[in-house]
């Protein structure tokens, strides 16, 4: 069985059992209590598991395909990709979701049926595990499905699923592969030693309970069923091996590597490593691209990075010179892009990014290799190379420490491993310190959140239809700093999300008053209106009026559309691969994060300021909506980065051209948002741009405040505002004939004291200070003290008017005397530091409480103390 075939029986199977086919949502997870990328099937759900949500399927249960990646943070496997067959860092998952719907008497039964009615494997060959408590799980494996006691173990912490330190938890039930003698021992998976034989392909998780912030268990009012199933780990099984790497997706993907390398499996210990990780990297890198995650030095964008460039690396030590990543992916598209259409559309901006990443990394390599060549080149023949500068090596330059130990071998070191995993697990321990919990959040407050959510339900946004309205108080929670948490039946105030800052206002009732500061989603649906009470006091029941701040709220409209056309021009003239990274939409600016390689020219902004406003001009409606999301792709929407999204969405047609997904607000007509202008563009990280942008009266404002400028330097210049170019131009002119005339004069009293100082001469060396005069003054006075009759060496000590000390020193060609030895030990006494040139020396120090020291070692070095 191919992937799509089994992708397809999975969904199918299900579907006539009552559930929702769920696509798979996008690597980037959206819940609080998310890890870094999605890492299970049940990622995308946490919401509904937590109660947070009610679950939008009918029946309340859901299957899908999940795309994950495991390569960052408390799910890290990468050290073990390409070494283990059992290990990846990107793989789908296939799952099966109950919320509150059915049970394990169901959920059981279901697992059975699939493996050996439609897989078709054989029963005989298979173990069941359950958790030491669970006899319910138990009873019905044996008793409804007639699997043999004697092969259903029990075990403690492998079979009880945690969220976190507190949230939903329970038991699990996982069905293993035997794979015979020839991969372990027998005694089944209860044998740690034979977990190369027995091989769990199947999760089924039991969430039943909820772990209380004192440790305590309780029932969960509905509880669910949450399968795991590797799919991988069943084609591996179906292929009857116990390699991940005989699916398909990764078959295909190890005989592309062995083509783009020429690189064999089964020669060579690197080799098969190096192939199997290729293939595996290239996945992740992929769909990591496509979901909108850029190469960088932070968070998701490093770990992307740092997964591309092992790929590459690892393509290095096999000793390809040519780039191996872009057929990599081309094939990888050919081969999932039917099952993710998303990759298949981006596939150009994929290897547009990926392309450049590998072309930089390889100079990288080069450059590491120089390094480690310059280091192994001062150790003694037969010693070792320092284990910190593998290190260096591998964390700041991002050089593998297998490529560094290869590199050593040829020359015949070793690599001192036990300094380097010191290191190693020194910077880990320090990133855990750093880490963020991944719990759910709990507390007294989040408690009093849910209570409101769970008594009220959702809060009604009517804030696209009015500014104002009558609504009922629902909850009341006092918050930090004299602030209270108001909750309301319907209200008018956005709630911060996608970008857009949430609304300001009032709300008011009979002899009470609260000014509104912000608005925040206190949980999924449930608008939070955190406000400082002025007059009276608000109690749940209370009827009030809920105005949101009108006029701010047009301004950040404006802004908000003027982001989605600003957006589409930047995709217009920057190329496809641009995509929003985040944006902050405010009622006096808007900044928008995007994708791109390199700065943008002044041109460029040009032509997109012009293509923004022409279409601004042009004044056509702008229609916001509500749909399915299957029509919003069909539609064509772009989905912004970062954004969650339901199966309903709203759509953005601003204008004729541009057309994404949002939940914000926006005006109903583009001529509405204003001029809009373009006030800076800049590099925020690699691969990362960042603009900033005014709109509606914003341009109008920064005109008269320019105007106001130039009106101001005219004045100083005393010329009229339309002569401000030439008047300022006559007084540069003038600036600099002022400055050469200093210079000459300077040069004339220089002149001047050096005849005077050169009388002061001892042996034809002049020592002396003079304070108060810049530092390139006492050069050209040092300079001109030489060119006296009868000196042969000068040294000129002051303290500069800004600061500091200054030392120069300068020697005829025939003194015989090194200005750079002069002064040697008198740069110390300054606290500072010069060149070694022999004739002319400018030195230059923090203390010049030390300059009579200085000047005295002088003398000293000179032989005319």
């Amino acid at each position: 069985m191919r992937a799509d075939e089994l992708r397809r029986a999975w969904t199918q199977f299900f579907v006539e059992r009552g559930h929702t086919s769920v696509p798979s949502a996008g690597l980037i997870p959206h819940h609080p209590s998310a890890p870094m990328f999605v890492n299970s099937g049940m990622m995308p759900f946490v919401p509904y598991f937590l109660g947070e949500e009610a679950p939008p399927f009918d029946p309340a249960r859901a299957v899908s395909v999940q795309r994950c990646v495991r390569a960052g943070g408390k799910h890290n496997d990468l050290d073990a990709i390409g070494r283990s067959r059992r290990h990846l860092s990107f793989f789908e998952m296939l799952g099966n979701f109950s919320f509150g719907d059915y049970f394990k008497e169901d959920a059981i039964p279901w697992a059975w049926e699939f493996v050996t009615e439609v897989l078709g494997l054989d029963g005989d060959r298979m173990w069941i595990t359950v958790h030491t408590s669970d006899d319910e799980a138990e009873d019905i494996w044996a008793d409804s499905v007639g699997f043999p006691r004697e092969r259903i173990q029990r075990l403690d912490k492998d079979n009880f699923w945690e969220m976190g330190d507190t949230g939903p938890c329970g038991p699990s039930s996982e069905l293993f592969w035997d794979f015979g003698p020839d991969e372990g021992p027998d005694g089944g998976p209860a044998n740690p030693a034979a977990e190369e034989r027995y091989v769990e392909f199947w999760n089924l998780v039991f969430p039943q309970y909820f772990r209380q912030p004192d440790g305590s268990l309780r029932d969960l009012d509905a509880p669910g069923i949450d399968t795991g199933a590797g799919l991988e780990r069943i084609l591996g099984v179906l292929a009857d091996s116990p390699s991940l790497y005989a699916a398909d997706t990764l078959s295909v993907l190890t005989d592309r590597a062995q083509e783009v390398t020429g690189a064999r499996f089964g020669g060579d210990r690197l080799h098969d490593i190096a192939l199997r990780l290729i293939a595996d990297h290239t996945r992740t890198v992929a769909f990591l691209v496509a979901d909108g995650v850029m190469p960088s030095n932070e968070d998701r964008g490093y770990v992307l990075r740092r997964v591309l460039r092992r790929a590459v690396y690892f393509s290095y030590m096999l000793g390809v010179e040519k780039p191996v990543l872009p057929p990599m992916i081309e094939t990888c598209v050919e081969l999932m892009g039917e099952a993710y259409p998303e990759l298949a559309e981006s596939a150009d901006s994929v290897l547009t990014i990926v392309s450049r990443e590998e072309d930089r990394f390889r100079r990288t390599l080069r450059t590491g290799s120089t390094m480690l060549d310059s280091h192994i080149a001062t150790i003694p023949e037969g010693g070792t190379v320092d284990g910190t500068v593998a290190f260096t090596l591998h964390d700041t330059h991002g050089f593998p420490f297998e490529v560094t130990q290869e590199i050593a071998a040829e020359r015949g070191y070793d690599v001192d491993e036990d300094a380097f995993r010191k290191a190693m697990a020194d910077q880990r321990a320090r990133a855990k310190a750093a880490a963020k919990g991944g719990g759910v959040a709990v507390g007294d407050e989040v408690d009093a959140f849910r209570a409101v959510l769970d008594a009220s339900g959702p809060t009604e946004f009517v804030g696209r239809e009015v500014d104002s309205t009558t609504t009922t108080v629902v909850g009341v929670v006092p918050g930090a700093e004299g602030t209270v948490s108001i909750f309301l039946e319907a209200t008018p105030f956005y709630a911060e999300s996608g970008g857009q800052v949430g609304d300001t206002g009032e709300i008011t009732a009979d002899g009470a008053r609260a000014e509104v500061l912000d608005t925040v989603y206190a949980l999924p649906g449930l608008h939070r209106h955190v406000a400082r009470v002025t007059e009276g006091a608000f109690e749940v029941g209370d009827e009030v009026t809920a105005s949101i701040d009108s006029e701010r709220r047009a301004a950040i409209k404006r802004h908000h559309t003027g982001t989605h056309i600003l957006h589409w021009a930047l995709r217009k003239v920057l190329g496809d691969h641009v995509k929003q990274q985040g944006s902050i939409v405010l009622p006096d600016r808007l900044r928008f994060d995007f994708s791109h390689f390199e700065a943008v020219t002044p041109e460029q902004i040009a032509e997109i300021e012009d293509l923004a406003n022409h279409e601004i001009l042009a004044n056509p409606e702008a229609r916001h909506y509500e749909t399915s999301m299957e029509e919003a792709r069909a539609l064509g929407a772009i989905a912004f980065f970062g954004d969650k999204y339901g199966e309903r969405v709203r759509v953005l047609e601003a204008g004729p051209n541009s057309i994404e997904l949002c939940g914000g607000t926006h005006v109903s007509r583009l001529g509405d948002i204003g001029p809009v202008k373009i006030v800076s563009e800049t590099s925020i990280g690699s691969n990362l741009r960042r603009i900033e942008a005014v709109a509606g009266t914003g341009p109008v404002e920064r005109l008269r405040e320019r105007e106001a400028e130039l009106a101001d330097v005219a004045a100083r210049a005393g010329v009229p505002v339309g002569e401000v170019v030439d008047g300022v131009g006559r007084l540069r002119d003038q600036l600099k004939a002022a400055q050469d005339e200093v210079k000459a004069l300077k040069k004339q009293l220089a002149g001047a004291a050096a005849g005077n100082l050169a009388e002061q001469a001892v042996d034809g060396i002049v020592v002396a200070r003079v304070d108060g005069a810049e530092r390139n003054d006492l050069r050209e006075l040092a300079l001109s003290l030489r060119d006296s009759p009868g000196v042969r060496a000068v040294v000129i000590g002051g303290a500069p008017e800004g600061g500091g000390a200054a030392l120069v020193a300068a020697t005829t060609e025939d003194s015989g005397i090194d200005a750079g030895t002069l002064v040697a030990d008198a740069t110390r006494a300054i606290k500072g530091g010069g060149g070694k040139d022999p004739r002319l020396v400018v030195a230059g120090g923090k203390d010049p409480g030390g300059l009579d020291e200085a000047l005295d070692l002088v003398r000293a070095a000179a032989g005319i103390a």
